[in-house]
Order: C-alpha cells, then sequence, then structure tokens
C-alpha cells in the first residue's frame, strides 16, 4: 500500500474535512472549525485514523500560495481608500495593541521576546474567509459596517505579508548571516533590491504579458485551459519569486493575483481559480489540525485562555475605542470590533513561518488552534447579537449621541440595476431599451472579443461564466433588482440556481427556445421565462389577425388562449 500513500491521504484528509466541516455548516458555524477538528480527529496525537502529516503539509503549501493569489485577487485599492481615515489608523492600532499583550503575555509564560513579538502579530489579523462570511450572512457586506471591516482587513492582509518578506531577513540576520552594521545594511539592501525588482518585473512587464496571455487563452474558448493557465500563473510566479529572485513565494503569489486581479479576467479567474484554492486551503487547516496535541491543552489551559482573552476582548476593545476616538457610530466601532474578534488562516501563516526559525512551538500552535475555533464558533452569534447589544446601550444611556444606525452605501449611480447575461441579438436590444429608460446594466459575456468591445465604448462588463458565484459578486448581484438571461440555450438552471443561492428574493428573467422549456423554467420561484417559440407563433399570428382587421384586444385575447390551450397539452403530453 506504499505507493498508495499520497492517494490515501488526500481521500482520507479531504473526506473527514467534508464531514466535519458538513457538520460544522449544520450548526451554523464556519467550516474552518469543521476542518480544524477533522485535523484533530486524524492527527498522530489522538487515537483512531491517522495518515502521513508531512504528505498533507506539502499540498497545504500549495493552499498558502493559493490563498494569497486569492488575497491579491481580490485586493481593491479603492476599497481601501474609501475607508482609509478608519481603517488605515484602526488597523495599524489594533494590530500594536494585540502584539503588546501578545508580548506581555509571552513573556508571563517564559517566552523570549523574539517568540512574543511574532505570537502577537498572529493573533492580531483575523481571518478573511471569515469575516466576509460574517458580513454577507447578516447582508452587512454592502454596508459601511462592511465595507469599513474589510478596508481593515486589507491593512491587516498587507501587514501580514510585509511580516512574510521581512521576518527571513531579520532572521537571517540575528543567526549570525551579518556581523557589523555593515553587512546588516548591504544584506537589507540586497534583498529589499531583489523585492524591488520582483515587484517591478510583475507590475511593469509581467502584467502586459499576463494579460496577453490570459487574452489568448480566453479566445480558444476552452475552459479547462484557462483553468490551467490560472494555476500556472499562481503557482509560476510565487516559484519564480523564490528561486529567482529569493523573495518570499507568499509575495511573488499575491503581487501575481493582484496584477490578475486588476485585468478585465478577474471575475473568470476567480471563478476558475477558488476552488482549487479552496480545496489545498481544506488540507492546510487539516495539516494545522493534525498538530494539535491534547495533552499540552491539559498543562497550557491558562496560557490558551490568556491568547483567547487578548482575540475576543482585547482586540475588540481597541477596535471599538479607536473607531469611537475617530467620532463613528456606535454601531460601526461595535460591528468592526466583534467582526474582527476571531483568528483564521493568516494566523497560522505566520505561525508556520515562525516554527521554521524556531519561535513558534507546539504549545503557542495548541494554543492558537484553540483560540480559531472557539473565536470563529463565537463569531456569528456575538455579530448576530448587535442589535441586542446596541438596545441595552441606549436604556443604559450609552453613547446616546452617536447610536445611529448607519445605512446602505450609497453607490456612485443610484439607478436602478440590472444584470444582462448575453449580449447577443437579443441582449443588445435588451441593453438599449434599459438604457434608455434610466436603468443601469451590468453584462456578463463569455465571448472576450465581445468584452473587449464593450469595454471600450464604456459598458459595464464582467467576462465570465455566471453560473458562478464570483462572477455574479464581481457584477453586484447583491445590488441588483433584477437578471435576464438573453440567449436561449444558455445553461439557465445552473445560473438561477447560483443566483437564488447568493439572492433567494431576485427576480430572473430568461429567454428559451422552446415553449416546453418556458414551462418547466417557469415552475421556478421568482422565475420567469419567454419562448421564442411561442413570441414568434403568437407575433405571425397577431400580425396576419390585424391584417384581416382584428383590433388589440381581440388580438391579446387569442394570445392567452393559445399560451392557456399550449400550456395545457404540454403539461399532458
Amino acid at each position: 500500500m506504499g505507493h498508495y500513500t499520497i492517494i490515501i491521504a488526500l481521500v482520507v484528509g479531504l473526506s473527514i474535512a467534508l464531514v466535519f466541516g458538513y457538520i460544522s455548516q449544520r450548526l451554523k458555524l464556519s467550516p474552518l472549525v469543521g476542518y480544524l477538528v477533522a485535523g484533530m480527529a486524524i492527527g498522530p496525537y489522538t487515537p483512531g485514523v491517522e495518515i502521513d502529516l508531512s504528505i498533507v503539509q506539502e499540498f497545504a503549501e500549495i493552499g498558502v500560495v493559493l490563498l494569497m493569489f486569492g488575497v491579491g485577487l481580490h485586493f481593491n485599492l479603492k476599497d481601501l481608500i474609501a475607508v482609509q481615515r478608519v481603517a488605515l489608523p484602526g488597523a495599524l492600532t489594533q494590530i500594536t495593541v494585540a502584539t503588546c499583550l501578545g508580548c506581555g503575555v509571552a513573556y508571563l509564560f517564559g517566552f523570549s521576546i523574539g517568540t512574543g513579538i511574532l505570537y502577537g502579530m498572529a493573533i492580531s489579523v483575523a481571518s478573511t474567509v471569515v469575516l466576509t462570511r460574517i458580513l454577507s450572512d447578516y447582508k452587512d457586506l454592502q454596508t459601511t459596517n462592511g465595507h469599513t471591516a474589510i478596508g481593515w482587513l486589507i491593512v491587516e492582509d498587507l501587514f501580514t505579508i510585509f511580516v512574510m518578506v521581512l521576518l527571513p531577513i531579520v532572521m537571517d540576520v540575528v543567526n549570525g548571516g551579518a556581523n557589523n552594521w555593515a553587512e546588516i545594511l548591504q544584506l537589507l539592501g540586497l534583498t529589499f533590491l531583489k523585492i524591488a525588482g520582483l515587484i517591478a518585473f510583475i507590475l511593469i512587464f509581467g502584467k502586459k504579458l499576463i494579460s496577453v496571455f490570459l487574452s489568448w487563452i480566453a479566445r480558444t474558448g476552452t475552459r479547462d485551459l484557462f483553468t490551467l493557465a490560472v494555476l500556472v500563473l499562481a503557482l509560476g510566479i510565487a516559484l519564480l519569486a523564490g528561486t529567482v529572485f529569493n523573495a518570499s513565494m507568499v509575495l511573488g503569489a499575491f503581487l501575481s493575483g493582484m496584477v490578475v486581479g486588476q485585468s478585465k479576467f478577474s471575475a473568470r479567474a476567480a471563478s476558475e481559480a477558488l476552488p482549487m484554492r479552496d480545496a489545498f486551503a481544506v488540507l492546510f487547516f487539516v495539516s494545522v489540525g493534525m498538530l494539535f496535541d491534547p495533552s499540552l491543552l491539559v498543562k497550557n489551559w491558562p496560557f490558551v485562555l490568556a491568547t483567547l482573552g487578548i482575540i475576543l476582548i482585547g482586540k475588540s476593545l481597541a477596535a471599538f475605542v479607536v473607531v469611537k476616538l475617530l467620532g463613528k457610530p456606535i454601531k460601526l466601532a461595535l460591528s468592526v470590533a466583534i467582526a474582527l474578534a476571531q483568528v483564521g488562516e493568516f494566523t497560522f501563516i505566520l505561525a508556520n513561518v515562525g516554527k521554521q526559525y524556531g519561535l513558534i512551538d507546539e504549545n503557542i500552535g495548541n494554543a492558537l488552534i484553540v483560540s480559531s475555533v472557539v473565536s470563529i464558533g463565537l463569531n456569528s452569534f456575538l455579530y448576530g447579537r448587535i442589535p441586542f447589544m446596541l438596545g441595552k446601550m441606549r436604556k443604559w444611556s450609552l453613547f446616546t449621541s452617536s447610536v445611529d444606525i448607519t445605512g446602505t452605501v450609497k453607490e456612485d449611480d443610484s439607478r436602478r440595476c440590472v444584470i444582462l447575461v448575453g449580449f447577443g441579438p437579443a441582449g443588445k436590444m435588451v441593453y438599449d431599451i434599459l438604457s434608455q429608460n434610466n436603468v443601469r446594466v451590468v453584462v456578463i459575456e463569455m465571448n472576450i472579443n465581445t468584452v473587449n468591445e464593450l469595454m471600450e465604448r464604456g459598458i459595464s462588463v464582467i467576462y465570465g461564466d455566471a453560473s458562478q458565484s464570483e462572477v455574479l459578486r464581481a457584477a453586484g448581484i447583491d445590488c441588483a433588482e433584477s437578471m435576464i438571461i438573453s440567449a436561449p440555450g444558455a445553461h439557465a438552471h445552473e445560473i438561477v440556481d447560483a443566483v437564488h443561492i447568493l439572492e433567494p428574493k431576485i427576480k430572473v428573467i430568461l429567454n428559451t427556445g422552446y415553449l416546453r422549456d418556458a414551462l418547466s423554467v417557469n415552475k421556478l420561484k421568482n422565475v420567469k421565462a419567454f419562448s421564442g417559440e411561442f413570441e414568434v407563433a403568437s407575433s405571425m399570428a397577431s400580425y396576419l389577425l390585424k391584417e384581416f382587421g382584428a383590433t388589440e384586444e381581440m388580438i391579446e385575447k387569442e394570445r392567452k388562449k393559445f399560451h392557456r390551450e399550449y400550456m395545457l397539452n404540454s403539461v399532458k403530453n
């Protein structure tokens, strides 16, 4: 069975993660909790099933690279600039407070200053996956609260990347890589020169090359080639950063994701790459859970409680106080404080880097695992209690001068919004009619040549598959009132399912070639189908009846009668 070791590790690891992830989901917890618990269940320190940890960790490395590619893909400087007055000072203050508290706790429990600093930094950053999920569940993603929390998280992500780039340099100096200030400055200068070269290469030369490369692949119309191209870019540039530029692979992955994210291929790249990222990221969390040692938890429970105290109380209070000092409403302060009172993927990424340099041991690792499970588990419950907390504050007359409820973020374009899938002849006519009637239309299109043409005309267009949730989000599904699927034969059922998973109440209007298909689709909730077959027959008959002298009322009556009879015959057949 030795030659099946890799397959066994993959199958068992993913299967156990699936089971515990499903249980977590049913308990209304983040699946990340389930993945960590799954790792505990199959780890070397617990009885029962056991798989090769080293193999899982190899796949976890791919997960880290793809995670950082995803962060770069979704990195939006505009989001940060829009809330910079709160997010920038707030995030930096919270990181500083958490790091200082971490140093203090680490010192009290006998750890070194270096360990305390990295430990504090690790628990200062929150989970992107958990935050976006919480905001989405409570419909806060497109509110002032959500935008501020996301901007805050962007600062934390950038800080994490900076630490991961800087840590190897610092450790080289500490471990004797340089003996005097001249050598230290030379080492720092050479390292930063390589990093600057990497950034320049990717952002200046790579930006054009990546765009041309993805254009060539997109024109083939082959989905698996595009998926492969995105995977090659993410892993290839990360490897290039590590081997040629001697920089962090994480930085290379982030930069490549950022370049792709700023191109017209961003939505489709996200929809194709993120499922792969999610699969490998699951193994990353499983590998972290496998390091959990219950015996150490029994011995070091005071340290675990102290870690939880920093995450749930220290970080929250720091965020709350900063937002209030900046003169913002109490709900914004409370929402940001609670949303960020958890730790996740970046905590473990930093901890793994620390382990490589001997700064983070199994005691701290165990505390981080337990703290992650508990803080993520409590996060949704606490966020849901914000209205109750605000009510108590009003009752107790706390912060009465600023308990104003912040509303939904006002978009620059306040017109009603419709998403249009497909820009063929029917789609173009629909677009023209809606645009002339002051309706904002966002087009989703799979033909790259059409996308280029629409972008040149200044039309809002997203390149990608409308059945993919990332593409729908990029098109603004959470703000749209309706979606129109203009092309007959499109995989309408898949699109409708994807839309209603994200926004169950949105109205979907679609074009079907045959009336029988329209009958089937019209049974779905919030869906209206129009059949080309019916419209052609009805229009031809209406024209002829009009030539024969029939009135509009008579023609409409015949249309309804024909439609009703055809439907009944379709049901019988």
